[in-house]
């Protein structure tokens, strides 16, 4: 066991009050953009919905000592402006002391297991808007898949806008990542074309009794100026796993020109790159900004 986690462990025996603590008493992020005009968030929440897998290994990112110590590495690299995880992680960070200035959103719905049965029906079973606004946090973030031939689907909708009016009411973001989704073969799969990205952000967008803290996380894809023409609401590109990381630094730069989008949220992509070397390529990835 690394020294990281056990101090972690100890503290969470001895003084589980002290994350409350160190929430009460971190630095807040004065924006949450970089000196360059845009955000840079690492993203950690894949484990709580069972999505451990990085390249060939399907339990890469269930290290959670490994994963700290990389989260650690990446945060302190310059232009970084935050991160987004589920309560576990955000608080082995702050127990770490390694939030302060950082911008934080919280993962809220991690119910849609990845590979289950039931991954349409995604509640909200981690943070909701109150308790991010206690914890002094800058906003939350949900995964809103929309299956037409899912009848969980209405209720998962329901569900984000709820968050969406919450968080709202405490003027914190809310990070909406919409996908068209479809069963194949007993699996759910997202689909990236372009004109379903074009209807899931359509709907995305409408949910909510405002917008006026709303915010897209969105892939990558094909003809991505149409695509973003689609929604005035600000925008994240997301990274997920990539397989040719300069195709996909060439498309982040390409995308990142676009007036909507504000930066991006990345995560194995940078916190496991295929040479291991995780500063150069947050530095890489943050150089594209």
């Amino acid at each position: 066991m690394s020294d990281t986690v056990r101090r972690i462990v100890a503290k969470r025996i001895r003084h589980p009050e002290a994350i409350f603590e160190a929430a009460a008493n971190r630095v807040r992020a004065q924006s949450p953009f970089n000196p360059r005009g845009r955000a840079m968030i690492l993203a950690a929440d894949h484990p709580a919905r069972g999505a451990n897998a990085v390249g060939g290994d399907p339990l890469a990112m269930a290290d959670r000592g490994e994963l700290l110590e990389r989260l650690c590495l990446a945060l302190e690299r310059p232009g970084v402006t935050g991160v987004l995880a589920t309560a576990d992680i955000l608080e082995d960070l702050l127990l770490l002391g390694v939030l302060d200035g950082k911008t934080v959103f919280g993962s809220m719905n991690r119910t849609g297991l990845a590979g289950s049965t039931f991954e349409i029906d995604d509640r909200f079973a981690c943070y909701d808007a109150g308790s991010l606004a206690r914890m002094r946090f800058d906003g939350g973030k949900m995964l809103t898949r929309i299956c037409l031939d899912d009848p969980a689907t209405p209720g998962a909708l329901e569900a984000t806008a709820k968050a969406i009016n919450e968080l709202a009411g405490e003027k914190l973001v809310a990070l909406v990542e919409p996908f068209l989704s479809g069963w194949a073969d007993g699996r759910l799969r997202n689909d990236l074309s372009p004109n379903a990205v074009i209807r899931s952000i359509t709907i995305a967008s409408g949910l909510g009794r405002t917008s006026a803290y709303t915010w897209l996380k969105l892939p990558v894809v094909e003809d991505m100026e149409r695509v973003l023409a689609s929604s005035t609401l600000p925008a994240l590109l997301l990274g997920g796993e990539v397989q040719d990381p300069d195709a996909a630094f060439a498309a982040w730069q390409k995308a990142l020109s676009l007036p909507t989008v504000q930066g991006l949220v990345v995560g194995r992509s940078l916190l496991y790159p295929h040479d291991g070397d995780v500063a150069k390529a947050v530095d890489t990835a943050v150089g594209l900004l």
